[in-house]
């Protein structure tokens, strides 16, 4: 029989994990049912860095989810266990230096414009700054750890409706990414079909991004053993099969940006299908005679919101 302080949290990546601890680490009982295990979702194969995402394109309390991730994320790149670093950062392309700080001035505070010597060819702008970079597997595998610290354990549970979830439980959290827009009816709900190639390191320790508006840019993450190296964007696409164009565009592109990466060898190709939302979605909402609380739609900035959101789900839950 449920207690009436049992959670049930549906979807084991980067969201669902982070608002389990929060909820755990709490004093709530807590289970997380997932059709995949962490290290098989959408969030393994991230990058990933924490970047401040344009607040247009999300809810309107991004910014505040935006800075309650970075100081959590400050704290963690302190255990080098959690695979969360400060890295060195270059961003350049169609946001000027200027309109970045404008944006993000408050929460970077050596964020400043590049030299234009230190501009690669064909970019005019460029910003540096030093922002956390995050190793998915290595900490995917920390948040598994923290979460049994905390007395839960991950089931390997597909739910086919969150009723069935709810039989269990009295709270259920549906943190289950793309397989939301399913779960509840949510027809705002669309993939976006992503690629990364993953090198060896020649020694690389400064991340690069390009910022655009188009489906393909350049970006790199340099972990300790790989450089994650991307990127492409193809909304609606459910198909996950690796392109082999992609795939030699995205090095291509790299290498270009990074000469030191022309001798790195390709490790494999992953990708995935981001959850992408017009707004991300933090709600909560009768289901049955029990609560259901929505954590989901945060496209490609699920590990830039992740503990802002799952800050706000144990707000939902408490109130």
């Amino acid at each position: 029989m449920a207690s009436g302080r049992e959670i049930v949290v549906v979807g084991s990546g980067v969201s669902g994990l982070t608002s389990a601890i929060c909820l755990a680490e709490a004093g709530r009982e807590v289970r997380v049912w997932s059709d995949a295990m962490p290290q098989r979702t959408t969030s393994a194969v991230a990058g990933a860095v924490w970047m401040p995402p344009r607040p247009a394109e999300r809810a309107s309390n991004t910014l505040d989810w935006t800075e309650r991730s970075l100081r959590v994320f400050r704290e963690l790149a302190g255990d080098p266990d959690t695979g969360v670093q400060m890295a060195p950062a270059m961003a350049v392309g169609e946001l000027t230096a200027t309109e970045a700080m404008a944006a993000a001035a408050a929460l970077i505070p050596d964020l400043r414009p590049a030299d234009d010597a230190d501009l690669a060819e064909g970019f005019r702008n460029g910003f540096r700054a030093t922002l956390p970079m995050i190793d998915m597997p290595h900490y995917l595998d920390y948040l598994v750890r923290r979460l049994a610290a905390a007395g839960c354990e991950i089931e390997e549970r597909p739910v086919a409706s969150l009723a069935e979830a709810a039989d269990a439980a009295p709270i259920v959290v549906n943190c289950a990414g793309l397989r939301s827009g399913e779960l509840v009816g949510d027809e705002a709900v669309r993939p976006i079909f992503g690629q990364h190639v993953v090198l060896t390191n020649p020694g690389l320790r400064q991340l690069f991004m390009e910022m655009n508006s188009g489906p393909e840019w350049t970006c790199y993450f340099p972990h300790p053993e790989r450089v994650v190296c991307g990127g492409i964007s193809i909304p609606g696409r459910w198909d996950t099969t690796p392109d082999p164009d992609v795939t030699e565009r995205i090095v291509a592109r790299c290498r270009r940006v990074e000469p030191r990466l022309g001798d790195a060898k390709v490790i494999e190709t992953i990708t995935g299908l981001r959850p992408d939302r017009p707004s991300v979605r933090v709600q909560a909402e009768p289901l049955g005679r029990g609560l259901c609380v929505h954590n989901y739609g945060h496209s490609g900035n699920g590990v830039t919101l992740s503990w802002g959101c799952a800050q706000d789900v144990l707000r939902l839950v408490d109130a």
